[in-house]
């Protein structure tokens, strides 16, 4: 079973785990199985990292510096730890770790429906069936775009695109364009049209304004030194809301330029609220855009504040260079309240609404009311059945490469001890 498979064999087989996706989750979950001698296979729809290689727009790079960059057994170790890595970088660093483990991955296979049976759980491919006592589902959190209802009611003259759609500007046909959602994606996708000449509105919904520098260090320095990354999905009052947090306004580059709605704006950029609605070729926005950007700025300022009262208490404030705070974000006087896209030019819409998983596959009874894997700190409702790669699954950090280290190393201790306890269960039942 050792030994990254290129393609998978047509046989399947009966197994102690089964992990499905062979993304960095999904890795470092075998990583630690294989450490704890336990039996399990991954299988992947596509090639390692597959969804880094082709479902990214050409200049994406992490969020995160390369120093942060690591998995359980393997850290980065390049000569430009302060950089950040572009798609195609992070596709080989997983692909490195993946053939440093000797990850037992199938790819080339797609789980077509997962069924729970007295023994566990049976898993069908398109390259048969396996069977395995317990299932680690690591298909990833991002696999779907979501796009609301309302954009079916848009012209059929004007193209819609979705983060996975895009690739660069040269594939976006003349005219203005409508980037939805003002998250690090939606900036960077604005900003990047931006500097290619075309005229840019962005729909700003809810969002994270964060700077990407702070007192001389990345912010996410201070986020991981803080331990604000590390706080625990079961001391938060609301974490439905924590899990739905968008992620933050930053670009990863070496300039370590500020990204956020001031710089859009400062470029060009024109800001307007929420769409709320589309009618007879008319975008309809809310009017909410300057409340949703002061609560931004606010909560930014009492990041900073916490990172200065931190840093006074651990007696390191006067090593280093004093706090600042930012100018608030800059909205128009007067918000506008609907786009008419044949005027205004616009002839391209994007969708950077977010994410979802993809589990139609999983006919299992699993599911809260609202369709979402029911789950606590990734150990499911189902005996046997564990998640990795979710936002917020154990820790703040979940939705970072970095973070999927600590939540491999205490699910699949749990897992193990599942295992176990089913071992034994299985042994007094033949003792009888």
């Amino acid at each position: 079973m050792n030994g990254v498979s290129n393609r998978a064999s047509p046989g399947a087989g009966t197994v102690d785990v089964l992990i499905v996706g062979a993304g960095h989750s999904g890795l470092a979950m075998s990583h630690c199985l294989a450490r704890r001698g336990i039996e399990h296979v991954v299988l992947e729809r596509g090639e390692i990292a597959h969804a880094w290689r082709h479902q990214r727009w050409d200049s994406l790079r992490l969020l995160t510096p390369n120093w942060l960059t690591r998995l359980p057994g393997m850290a980065y170790d390049g000569d430009d730890p302060d950089g950040f890595m572009g798609r195609h970088a992070v596709a080989d660093f997983i692909e490195r770790y993946a053939r440093a483990s000797s990850a037992p991955v199938r790819t080339g296979t797609t789980v077509l429906s997962v069924r729970q049976d007295e023994s566990g759980y049976h898993v069908d491919t398109d390259r048969g069936r396996w069977r395995c006592r317990a299932l680690v589902i690591a298909s990833g959190a991002f696999a779907k775009a979501c796009v609301p209802r309302l954009a079916a009611d848009l012209p059929p003259d004007v193209a819609q695109l979705t983060p996975y759609d895009y690739r660069n500007p040269g594939q976006v046909e003349a005219g203005g364009v409508l980037v939805v959602g003002a998250s690090a994606t939606g900036l960077q996708l604005a900003d990047e049209l931006q500097r290619a000449g075309r005229s840019v509105t962005i729909a700003v919904g809810e969002h994270v304004r964060m700077p990407r520098t702070y007192r001389g260090r990345d912010i996410q320095w201070w986020m991981h030194e803080t331990g604000l990354l590390d706080q625990r999905f079961d001391a938060q009052d609301d974490l439905a809301r924590a899990r739905g947090v968008a992620s933050p306004q930053l670009v990863g580059s070496r300039e370590r330029q500020i990204m956020d709605l001031n710089a859009l704006s400062g470029g060009g950029a024109r800001l307007v609220g929420r769409v709320a609605g589309v009618r007879d070729g008319k975008v309809q926005l809310s009017g909410s855009l300057r409340n949703v950007c002061a609560l931004a700025d606010l909560k930014m300022g009492r990041l900073l504040g916490s990172i200065d009262d931190w840093l006074q208490a651990t007696g390191r404030d006067a090593a280093l260079p004093p706090g600042v705070r930012f100018a608030a974000t800059r909205v128009p006087e007067k918000p506008v309240l609907g786009l008419d896209l044949r005027r205004e030019g616009i002839r391209t819409v994007i969708w950077a609404t977010g994410f979802r998983p993809d589990h139609a596959w999983l006919h299992l009874p699993a599911f809260d009311r609202k369709g979402r894997m029911a789950h606590a700190g990734g150990v499911a409702t189902l005996p046997g059945l564990y998640l990795m790669g979710l936002p917020f699954l154990r820790r703040r950090k979940s939705s970072f490469i970095h973070g999927a280290e600590d939540d491999a190393y205490e699910l699949s201790a749990h897992l193990a001890t599942y295992l176990d306890a089913v071992g034994r269960h299985r042994r007094d039942l033949v003792a009888l």
